[in-house]
């Protein structure tokens, strides 16, 4: 029997396995860094597949590594996501996993458990590192931080989406907060005492909305105040906001977040307001494709009927914690078309129809398959990923 088809052959056995596992991420929705339940179910599983589990790992209480030595050889890794988001339970008000990353942890999972039953075929290290927190402070990046990352010689994941898509845009990222600190007094007794700090929050963006003609096309600028006063009758003596500030690359993000802090310290001279300012949460890198692994994930799913790729949509792009993975060892990531009859995206109430249960049963199959005989052939030419 050739490789393929018998790592097609053990994915099919072991599917209820990892539609269990699905079905239980699902069922015990946790926000990023609170993901106790999740990881520990994860590390259970992985530990009963005979992997060695380290966890914590990468300084976050809820990542892990599990991993499978076999002699030798080159190390692949598969990426587990299992944070849930805010407000899209029933009540409108629970966690829910309305990004799909239940099905995440199924197919990593499912992906590396394959590869573990055929220690035969190969000779290197079959890993599954858990992230957490990819919705919010991008647990990867402080796992990347810490070196958990560095001996890796090739990283794969996939995700749901509305589509297929391999050349998936994801754009460098920086989180800043601005805190600006004035004096307070009566807004009608004696307003010529105060200093109003919300003032300097409305300069700050006006001055980055003006700054928006001079930047390049591909920047994404996006703020909210989160702090503008106490009362009506008070001059704001404290206020704040955060912005995310994003572009293609991670140079051109830093010297725009640079003038967008000048922003802020104008606002200060103008309304004689002090700043501090912080990053509130990982600055993200740009994700960067290994050509080769890209190719030869394409035409594994391919092989297993994913067809119509679209192409790249450079001006529909977000930002992922995997674009510092991307940075730091080879890496692939990739989204496939749930099927639905109408286009059904990522962080849509509608998008929980199709992250569990029988609907998704297709697309976990063939995520497992895919991304398993994609990380088998770095196993077995380890020089793939040297080029």
């Amino acid at each position: 029997m050739e490789l393929r088809d018998r790592l097609n052959q053990i994915a099919d056995e072991m599917m209820p396995e990892f539609q269990e596992v699905r079905e239980f991420i699902f069922e015990h929705p946790e926000l990023g860094n609170q993901e106790y339940v999740s990881s520990q179910y994860l590390v259970d599983k992985m530990k009963s597949y005979g992997f060695e589990v380290t966890y914590p790992y990468g300084g976050l209480d809820t990542a892990f590594r599990a991993e499978l030595k076999n002699g030798e050889g080159a190390k692949v890794c598969f990426m587990a996501e299992y944070d849930a988001l805010p407000g899209y339970g029933p009540n409108g008000e629970d966690n829910a996993h309305a990004c799909g990353h239940n099905w995440i942890s199924a197919s990593t999972l499912g992906a590396a458990v394959v590869l573990s039953h055929m220690k035969d075929a190969f000779s290197g290290s079959v890993v599954l590192i858990g992230t957490p927190a990819e919705e919010t402070t991008g647990g990867k990046c402080d796992i990347v931080n810490n070196g958990g990352f560095d001996d890796i010689d090739a990283a794969i994941q996939m995700h749901l989406g509305a589509e297929n898509a391999i050349d998936i845009v994801s754009l460098a990222m920086d989180s800043v907060e601005f805190n600006f600190f004035g004096k307070a007094s009566h807004a009608a007794g004696a307003p010529e005492l105060g200093i109003n700090a919300l003032d300097a929050v409305q300069l700050t963006f006006a001055g980055i909305n003006a700054l928006r003609q001079h930047m390049k096309s591909d920047a994404r600028v996006h703020g909210i105040v989160t702090k503008g006063g106490t009362a009506v009758n008070t001059v704001p003596d404290r206020a704040s906001c955060q912005f995310y500030i994003r572009a293609n690359e991670r140079a051109y993000v830093e010297e725009l977040t640079e003038k967008i802090i000048n922003c802020a310290r104008g606002a200060c001279l103008m309304t004689g307001a002090t700043l501090e300012h912080r990053f509130f949460e990982n600055s993200y890198d740009d994700l960067v494709y290994h050509p080769a692994l890209k190719k030869m994930l394409k035409e594994n799913l391919e092989a297993l009927g994913m067809t119509n790729f679209q192409p790249t949509n450079q001006q529909a792009a977000g930002s992922t914690d995997v674009g510092n993975v991307s940075h730091r060892c080879p890496t692939v990531y990739c989204e496939i078309d749930v099927e639905s009859k109408e286009p059904a995206f990522a962080h849509d109430e509608n998008f929980l129809n199709y992250v569990h249960g029988p609907v998704s049963d297709k697309t976990l199959s063939i995520a497992i398959k895919g991304m398993a005989y994609t990380a088998l052939q770095v196993l077995l030419n380890p020089e793939i990923v040297k080029k």
